[in-house]
């Protein structure tokens, strides 16, 4: 069967600048299909999310599958499926139907798949059970479940337990998914998968490209296992990779911050076999956004196995980072090999990051007992032609007083930064020109004994 399926998955979706995230990399492999017959129960979504378009490509994938098996097995010449293998079509809407057992015959199982038409609700748990009762438990076949759909179950017994029990009886289960018109459940196709989900679901968002993962899951299928993998990944330069955990086959090394390499012996020649890579990456770039994870990613094996991986992308999210003061301009001196000392003169430098700080106080008159006060500040700076200039604003509460009478409240120390290069004096060759301010105070009450009829309010 040679590499059955290949994905690439990471942990989160959404990161920090400075966040991590956990990158898993599967494979599963299973043997030569001549050497090793396999049933094949080929499980169609024909529920009304299907008409038109995506029906049609799903319908030319199925065909594409059944193809590719006849012609591995040796059985394309007389039309037949051979090497005993067999499969089966069933399909679903709001209940299944055996479309076929499972048969050897081409044209019969190509008929069964042109003659589905789309309507109705998604039953996956009659799906699954259907499927069940195609196989003989007497032989001795190694037992596919393809499940095909593009939505979530509207109808029937929960499928994951079904699902389950097929599993627990020994017989493989693959997902491929179409993101259709009342979206796919990922999380449920993982949970049917044979695991590792990530060696077992596929799942794309164009009908378009339903044909290409039929074809690859069926290429895959009639392959022997693979020897001497050698997977060369390198994650984005946003990131590096900062811990690779052990696989549970095969070596992995650091090849550099950005790289490592998966070597594996051999996966799956004497049985079907998945393996997993886990290791973890940590974002270093500055800016936000979503971004792809991996730059590359090359695979290779005796077989010729063709192995395509996703390429997963995580949103990140980052401060804005400000760099007000450059990095100075060096100038460049160099010293004798034999010399003792060495005087350069390295001509000017300037004071950097000039500015004031104008400190106000205010008083504020007749301000009554019991009442906050709402202040706020407004400063501009004036330039030679009297137009101003915003500096900055400051609104603050003056806490209630408890003097018997009313008195004038002292604000003080509000500050203000104006920064050198805000100088509008029309001179900016200089420093420490004369710069002139207006500042501009509003005042007001915010507690009053006022009440509007009924109206209640709290201070």
């Amino acid at each position: 069967m040679g590499i059955t399926n290949s994905n690439k998955t990471v942990s989160v979706d959404r990161i920090d600048c400075e966040g991590t995230l956990r990158v898993t990399l599967a494979l599963t492999a299973a043997p030569d299909i001549i050497t090793n017959p396999t049933d094949i129960a080929l499980v169609l979504d024909r529920s009304g999310s299907m008409a038109g378009t995506p029906l049609t490509n799903m319908k030319a994938g199925a065909n594409t599958f059944i193809d590719i098996i006849a012609e591995a097995t040796g059985g394309a010449a007389d039309g037949q499926i051979g090497s005993g293998s067999h499969i089966g079509i069933v399909s679903f809407s709001s209940t299944a139907t055996d479309d076929t057992q499972l048969i050897t015959s081409v044209d019969t199982l190509k008929n069964a798949v042109n003659a589905l038409s789309a309507g109705g609700n998604t039953n996956h748990g009659d799906a699954f059970t259907k499927a069940i009762g195609l196989f003989d438990a007497a032989s001795s076949n190694h037992k596919v479940i393809v499940m095909f759909t593009d939505g979530n179950t509207t109808t029937g017994l929960p499928p994951a337990p079904i699902a389950a029990a097929a599993r627990a009886q020994g017989i493989t289960i693959y997902c491929i998914g179409l993101v259709g018109s009342d979206g796919v459940d990922i999380n449920a196709l993982n949970s049917w998968a044979t695991p590792p989900a990530a060696s077992h679901v596929s799942v794309t968002p164009d009908a378009a490209e339903l044909e290409a993962l039929f074809a690859e899951l069926a290429a895959n299928i009639t392959k022997t296992g693979a020897t001497d993998i050698v997977i060369n990944e390198t994650v984005n330069s946003d990131f590096v990779i900062a811990s690779i955990l052990n696989p549970n086959v095969g070596t992995a090394t650091m090849l550099g911050a950005t790289s490592l390499r998966w070597n594996i012996d051999e996966l799956g020649v004497s049985a079907s076999e998945s393996a997993a890579l886990e290791f973890i990456v940590r974002h270093v770039g500055q800016t936000p956004g979503t971004k792809q994870v991996n730059a590359s990613i090359d695979y290779s094996d005796n077989e010729g196995n063709v192995v395509d991986f996703p390429d997963p992308t995580v949103t990140v999210d980052c401060d804005v980072v400000v760099h007000p003061e450059p990095c100075p301009v060096p100038r460049d001196l160099s010293v004798d090999g034999c010399s003792d000392a060495l005087v350069v003169d390295m001509g000017d430098t300037y004071l950097e990051s000039l500015g004031r700080i104008i400190q106000l106080d205010v008083t504020v008159r007749n301000v009554c007992p019991g009442k906050r006060v709402a202040l706020a500040v407004i400063l501009t700076e004036v330039d030679e032609n009297g137009l101003e200039y915003q500096r900055g604003m400051k609104a603050m509460t003056i806490p209630a007083h408890n003097s018997a009478t009313c008195r004038d409240v002292l604000v003080r120390c509000i500050k203000f930064v104006v920064p050198e290069d805000l100088d509008v004096t029309g001179d900016t060759g200089r420093l420490c020109n004369q710069r002139n301010f207006k500042a501009r105070f509003i005042a007001h009450n915010i507690d009053t004994d006022y009440r509007c009829c009924d109206e209640v309010l709290t201070l």
